[in-house]
C-alpha cells in the first residue's frame, strides 16, 4: 500500500515537472480581475462620459470611403486601459514567478506570447482598416473576436480555462457583430465581467493554498 502511494506521488511530481516545462503557469488570477475592472470602468466612461455607442456599422453622416474622426479622449482611454491591463499582468505574474522560483520570460511564456501575437496583430491591423473606412460599429465586436482567437491559440501553453475564455470572447464578438447596437455591451461583458470571473476562478483553483 505504501509503495502504491509512493508511485502515485512520483507520478504527480513528474506530471507537475512536465507542466512547468511545457506550460506557462505564472499567470495571476488577480491580473484577470484587475483587467476586468479596468475594462468595466473604460466601458462606463465610453458610454456615459464620451457618449460613444455606435448603432450602425457606418454612421449615416459618414461616407464609406471617409475616415471617421475618433475623439482623442477615446483613443487615450483605450490605450491607457490596454497599458494598465498589460502592466498589471506583468507585475503580478512576475511576483508569482518569483514565488514559484521561475523566470517570467522562459520557453513556455515565449510560446504563449508568440501564439497570441499573430491574432492580436492581425486584429489590430483590421481595426485600423475599419477606422479608415469609418466602420466604427465593428470595432468593439472585432476586438472581442480577435482577442478570443488569441486566447484560444495560447490556451495550449497555459491553463485550460484560457481556451474556454477565448471561445466565450469569440461568441460575444459574433453576437456584437450581428447586433451592432449591443457591441459596447458585449465588449463590457467580454473584457470586463468574463475577465473578473476567469481571474477569480484561476485564483481559487490554482493559487489558493490548500
Amino acid at each position: 500500500m505504501k509503495k502504491e502511494k509512493d508511485y502515485v506521488g512520483d507520478l504527480a511530481e513528474i506530471r507537475s515537472m512536465m507542466e512547468r516545462t511545457s506550460k506557462f503557469l505564472s499567470l495571476s488570477g488577480w491580473s484577470g480581475v484587475m483587467a476586468g475592472i479596468y475594462a468595466l470602468a473604460a466601458a462606463y466612461i465610453t458610454y456615459e462620459r464620451l457618449g460613444f455607442n455606435p448603432l450602425e456599422i457606418i454612421p449615416p453622416t459618414v461616407e464609406a470611403t471617409e475616415a471617421l474622426p475618433i475623439p482623442t479622449e477615446l483613443l487615450s482611454l483605450a490605450l491607457g486601459t490596454l497599458l494598465l491591463a498589460i502592466g498589471t499582468a506583468i507585475f503580478l505574474s512576475q511576483r508569482k514567478s518569483r514565488k514559484r522560483g521561475e523566470k517570467l520570460w522562459n520557453a513556455p511564456s515565449r510560446r504563449l506570447v508568440i501564439n497570441m501575437a499573430v491574432p492580436l496583430i492581425t486584429g489590430g491591423l483590421v481595426i485600423l482598416m475599419l477606422l479608415a473606412h469609418g466602420m466604427v460599429g465593428l470595432i468593439a465586436p472585432f476586438s472581442l473576436i480577435f482577442y478570443g482567437l488569441a486566447l484560444y491559440s495560447a490556451g495550449s501553453f497555459t491553463y485550460g480555462a484560457v481556451k474556454f475564455l477565448g471561445l466565450m470572447e469569440i461568441m460575444l464578438g459574433l453576437i456584437g457583430t450581428f447586433f451592432i447596437g449591443y457591441g459596447l455591451l458585449c465588449w463590457a461583458i467580454g473584457f470586463g465581467i468574463l475577465h473578473i470571473i476567469y481571474g477569480i476562478y484561476i485564483h481559487y483553483r490554482y493559487e489558493t493554498e490548500r
